[in-house]
């Protein structure tokens, strides 16, 4: 079973084969997606509610 090159979680083949590089590399899983930025933009959303 195929595993994301950041966090070595596994993912599906379909997964994989749609979101693998040219290289072979899976650079994020949906795990590692749906998180990143998560805190810079929690970071902006509360600067702009202090004005």
């Amino acid at each position: 079973m195929p595993t994301c090159d950041h966090c070595d979680a596994h993912v599906s083949e379909r997964f994989a084969r749609v979101f693998t590089d040219d290289n072979g590399a899976l650079r994020a899983c949906p795990n590692c997606s749906a998180n990143a930025g998560i805190a810079e933009v929690s970071q902006e959303r509360a600067f702009q509610s202090q004005f």
